[in-house]
């Protein structure tokens, strides 16, 4: 079934319209929407329906889906179904439709046509660390939206260009595309080249790679695969939806049983190499700021992932005296943007992990200060920022 004309000529509209825009949502009952910088707005787009006609969203999906076999079973079986749609010469989706309230509904992620880099992003020199590795996982978390599928093509796309290696990503869909440069990539996409994760997975370690990249590890069994992978010599990237080291070890230990703990915990500690936190905040003058937490591997870290945090060792105080290797917690990150008058005290409070840790950081900072509920200001210095921010 062709594309049809009216969608096509309205993602291209919407598009056009703003620089910033990272989603397009067809939901019924309202009129198209746009994200940009984090709120939706309504496009001023020429809509073929009332709000209210869920015949034009329906036909828009079908286009979409057309005869795709395993779309159309994953719409009925679960709802909902992933898949990519390209306007030819101009841009690409990814997009997930599901239905709501018996009826279709959907959402297109912007893909930016450039592969990101590691200077492009801004990203702080300790993901060049990070690409250094050559066996063991590393996972990149956050929300959905946060740009985990950017960090990655950052990093695959450094490694693509620096190393004469085999890397295989499982997707779903494939999002950025990639040339062959020093390495040879082989994307594969879930639904068309290959059915679930663990049988990629399986696959990928018949077909010599020294890099495999998992799109997102999502049960038990992918996890299990990925990680005889990471143990048996090769470098596994993933993500988790999960915020902060310490949550996204307790997310890999539930997806065990109760009595597999701590063999679980002693895999995990010997090969975890990075743990990249991710997470999307609001700049003091229009747009969003990309605040990470990163967290490498050391005797230390070893020792809490296998035996447990306590009050003597915990992830986070051991993620702030990692700042040499460049190492942070959201916290830092945080406070170094406040210092830099790029958020607001506000900011920092609601984004930080640790609260009462943002507080004493925030108390001891030497930049002019705002308290909340009077006008007291502590008229002090500004310190210079810090790297580890990406804008």
């Amino acid at each position: 079934m062709s594309k049809t004309p009216k969608l096509d000529e309205l993602l291209i509209t919407i598009v056009s319209g703003s620089d910033d825009i990272s989603d397009i949502l067809f939901i019924p009952g309202k009129l198209p929407q746009a994200e940009v910088n984090g709120v939706l707005e309504t496009p001023a787009v020429e809509w073929p329906a009332r709000p209210d006609d869920t015949a034009v969203i329906e036909q828009f999906a079908r286009e979409i889906i057309g005869d795709n076999r395993k779309l159309q079973q994953d719409m009925v079986e679960h709802g909902a179904c992933d898949c990519s749609y390209s306007l030819q010469d101009y841009c690409r989706f990814r997009v997930n439709i599901y239905r709501e309230r018996g009826f279709h509904a959907i959402v297109l992620r912007l893909l930016k046509p450039m592969l990101p880099t590691i200077d492009g992003m801004h990203f702080p020199p300790v993901f060049y660390e990070v690409i250094k590795e050559r066996n063991g996982i590393t996972f990149v978390t956050g929300a959905s939206g946060t740009g985990k599928t950017t960090t990655l093509a950052a990093l695959l796309n450094e490694i693509n260009l620096t190393r004469k290696v085999h890397i295989i990503t499982l997707e779903d869909p494939v999002e950025f595309l990639y040339t062959h440069a020093q390495a040879t990539i082989s994307q594969r996409e879930l639904g068309r080249d290959f059915f679930t994760f663990a049988d990629g997975m399986r696959s990928a370690l018949r077909q010599a790679p020294k890099v495999v990249l998992v799109g997102e590890i999502r049960d038990r069994e992918s996890m299990e695969i990925a990680l005889n992978a990471s143990e048996t010599g090769l470098m596994v990237y993933s993500t988790l939806h999960t915020i902060g080291a310490g949550q996204t070890i307790n997310r890999i230990l539930g997806m065990f049983q109760k009595d597999e703990e701590r063999q679980v915990r002693e895999r995990l500690a010997s090969s975890l190499r990075y743990v990249i936190g991710q997470r999307l905040v609001p700049l003091k003058k229009g747009g969003r700021l990309l605040v990470t937490e990163v967290m490498g591997h050391n005797l230390r870290t070893q020792e809490a992932i296998a035996l447990g945090e306590n009050d003597i060792r915990r992830l986070s105080e051991i993620i702030e005296v990692g700042k040499h290797a460049g190492w942070h917690t959201f916290e830092q990150s945080l406070l170094q943007a406040y210092e830099s008058d790029l958020i607001t005290e506000e900011t920092t409070l609601i984004y930080a992990t640790n609260k009462p840790a943002m507080i004493r950081m925030l108390d001891m900072c030497t930049r002019p200060r705002q308290f909340s509920g009077h006008n007291q200001v502590r008229q002090t210095g500004m310190r210079h920022p810090l790297p580890g921010l990406s804008v």
